[in-house]
């Protein structure tokens, strides 16, 4: 995988056609084009003006104060009337600058400054009620003009405006000129350039710009396109030209590398297999895991712009299933789902850094649906029919797939995606069928497939035993029947229960008439012998299975079903029948040599064996009678220590003894003879 994280570098010059098409590895921020489109944005926003709306009352206020100083210095500056209402005799009027001197004291330095003198003496000179006229006239005009929008570039026509006005006025000329000087005067501009609102706008604007971004997996140059400077700069931006030497593609598949191993560490190191069991089943994972990664990869060199969505064709089921076969469902699953994931960053059609996150979903769904189809009863023995159902699973995932990315797609591309869907289906369940011998001979790992092959009624030593010892074979049946529906009760491998029980009494094929279930119309041979005799024959029919087990090659697991289904039990019959004979016997001589059941599985074997031969010996089993038959046999089991080694739990025992009970009460409910039954045998004997 490092060539799928490592920084893809191409050679490309400017103003020349590209030797290929260029796609975008990662997502990056064009930081160029996001500055241009920031400026052009904030060209777009308009200069805020604020308009200054109590300037105009302020004005008008400015304009009344200066005529009412006048009428003030009018009255102030009038000769004062005699008691009859006349004037007194008039004084010496004051002089005109008197007047002029008494207007100014009443106004500010700055009014007094700005005006012409001209504007106070018209004042001063004109009558009280002129003033007053003068007044209202210049205030109204003042109001109107100032009352609309006056910006710096419209102040002097807005002067002119109110001059337009106030010509037309009735008033002489002198106070006219004064009114108009006046208003020309107070009028100023009254809509200014607001920098704090316009900078918000800009900055709202600003807010509002999505940065630029050249997308993962966006093209940025066709093959044969010219390179021209806007191009090769998206080029260097997003680091395809060699500049950028980062470190964190590493980095980043370094992690992921360890939190594989740490997590297969954890995996394995949970589980309650032996040391051996655990390394043996380590090394068969890694290398299923490895040669699926070679396929992967493999695929992935072949797929591009040429040949796209080649991961489709990938086999994606064939590590589940074979892991499946020779392990168990838990490290499947556990392998699906390592693979999905690295097979996003496999499958990244050639171009650095991108996930192929479609593909990681198939491998991860087409994984499970082949040990889920496995685990059927209809598909454990017809992989290459598991195979095409995985293949109707497999087109059912790439449809949803392509229905998800809401693409248009012609019939061609349908056809393409179904031989891919088919491919992958059949060549995962061709290749576990290729590859398991490899794994069973090379490992000595007995799989699903094995134990079915070893399950025919028409294998050499099930012949024997059927033709040699017909009993026993039928007492086999019977056994595997129990056996296999308590071990997958307790999650336990019932298959192979049911397999090691067709050959777990082999050994009796030696010396059949020993054995009761072989003891068809003649009398019983142990009747003649000594108890010490007996005991050996009965005894050697584990060591002697064991031995023609192991001459036919057959897998450990079944020969130490054989070896150890009867663990170190006492042979109580023929060890009280020494005793009553007055023999000096030691008990450890008339118990089976072990070793004791080292497995779940053969604990169960060894619990079931010896039911089933004491159910049989019944008369009239009853479900009471059954139930209570089971729990001794267990019991004793228990009390034997014949569980020690192995690790069965008191919740599991409970768990075979319900099975076991159900199972028996299948079987004989038929024997058991109810009271109808009974009075309408009797009839027909009348």
């Amino acid at each position: 995988m490092y060539s799928n994280v490592k920084p893809e570098k191409v050679s490309v010059e400017l103003f020349k056609p590209a030797d290929q098409t260029i796609i975008a590895g990662k997502t990056v921020e064009d930081t160029f084009k996001t500055e241009q489109e920031k400026n052009d944005i904030v060209k777009q926003v308009s200069d805020v003006y604020s308009v200054k709306k109590e300037y105009a009352q302020n004005k008008v206020d400015l304009v009344a104060s200066i005529f009412d100083s006048a009428i003030e210095v009018k009255s102030e500056t009038a000769p004062p009337l005699q008691g009859t209402g006349k004037p007194e005799k008039p004084e010496a009027p004051l002089p005109m600058e008197k007047k002029v001197q008494l207007l100014k004291g009443k106004l500010t330095d700055e009014v007094n400054k700005d005006l012409p003198n001209q504007v106070f003496t018209a004042l001063v000179g004109a009558s009280e009620s002129d003033i007053q006229i003068a007044k209202d006239s210049t205030i109204t005009v003042v109001n109107n003009v100032m009352s609309t929008r006056i910006p710096a570039d419209e102040v002097e026509n807005a002067k002119k405006r109110a001059e337009e006005e106030l010509r037309f006025s009735s008033l002489n000329s002198e106070l006219k000129a004064a009114s108009i000087a006046l208003a020309r005067y107070v009028i100023i501009q009254n809509v200014f350039f607001d920098r704090e609102k316009t900078e918000e706008q800009r900055q709202k604007a600003l807010e509002s710009v999505e940065p630029v971004k050249i997308l993962q997996g966006q093209i940025i140059v066709v093959e044969g396109q010219l390179v021209d400077r806007e191009i090769y700069r998206k080029l260097e931006l997003t680091g395809v030209l060699g500049e950028d030497n980062t470190s964190q593609p590493f980095v980043g598949l370094g992690i992921i590398i360890i939190l594989t191993v740490a997590a297969l560490y954890y995996f394995f190191n949970s589980t309650e297999e032996s040391k051996d069991f655990k390394t043996n089943h380590l090394i068969i994972f890694i290398i299923v895991f490895l040669v699926a990664l070679s396929f992967m990869k493999t695929i992935s060199l072949f797929s591009g712009n040429r040949y796209p969505n080649l991961g489709y064709f990938f086999p994606a089921a064939m590590a589940s299933m074979l892991i499946k076969n020779l392990l168990n469902e838990r490290y499947a699953a556990a392998a699906t789902i390592l693979l999905a994931g690295f097979g996003t960053i496999i499958f990244n059609e050639g171009s650095t850094g991108i996930l192929d996150i479609p593909i990681g979903l198939y491998i991860l769904f087409s994984g499970m649906a082949g040990i889920i189809i496995l685990t059927s009863r209809n598909f454990k023995s017809r992989i290459l029919s598991a195979g095409l159902a995985l293949s109707l699973v497999n087109y059912a995932l790439i449809l949803s797939l392509l229905f998800i990315a809401d693409g248009h797609y012609s019939k061609i591309e349908f056809l393409y995606y179904f031989a891919a869907a088919l491919v992958s289906g059949l060549l995962s369940s061709i290749l576990t069928i290729g590859l398991l011998p490899f794994f069973e001979a090379g490992f000595g790992v007995l799989s699903t497939m094995k134990l079915i092959e070893l399950s025919n009624p028409n294998h050499p030593l099930l012949r024997k035993i059927l033709t040699e010892a017909p009993g026993t074979y039928h007492h086999s049946i019977m056994v595997a029947n129990l056996a296999e529906s308590a071990c997958e009760a307790i999650g336990a491998n019932g298959l192979l229960a049911r397999v090691g029980c067709y050959y777990h009494d082999i050994g009796k094929t030696k010396r059949p008439q020993f054995f009761i279930e072989n003891q068809m119309n003649i009398d019983n041979p142990h009747d003649r012998l000594p108890p010490a005799t007996s005991r050996d024959i009965i005894i050697a029919h584990a060591t002697d299975g064991g031995e023609i087990l192991r001459k036919h090659k057959l897998p450990k697991e079944i020969v130490d079903i054989a070896e150890q289904h009867h663990g170190t039990t006492l042979l109580k019959y023929f060890y009280h029948k020494a005793s009553q004979l007055g023999e000096d016997v030691k008990e450890e001589d008339y118990r089976y040599p072990g070793p004791k059941a080292q497995t779940k599985e053969i604990a169960v074997i060894g619990i079931a064996d010896s039911v089933e031969a004491a159910v049989r010996s019944m008369a009239q089993p009853t479900a009471e009678k059954i139930e209570s038959l089971v729990v001794s046999i267990i019991s004793d089991r228990l009390h034997d220590h014949q569980f020690n080694e192995c690790d069965i739990t008191m919740r599991e025992l409970q768990i075979v003894k319900t099975s076991l009970c159900e199972t028996l009460n299948g079987i004989f409910h038929s024997r058991i003879e109810y009271p109808e039954f009974q009075k309408t045998e009797q009839k027909v004997k009348a």
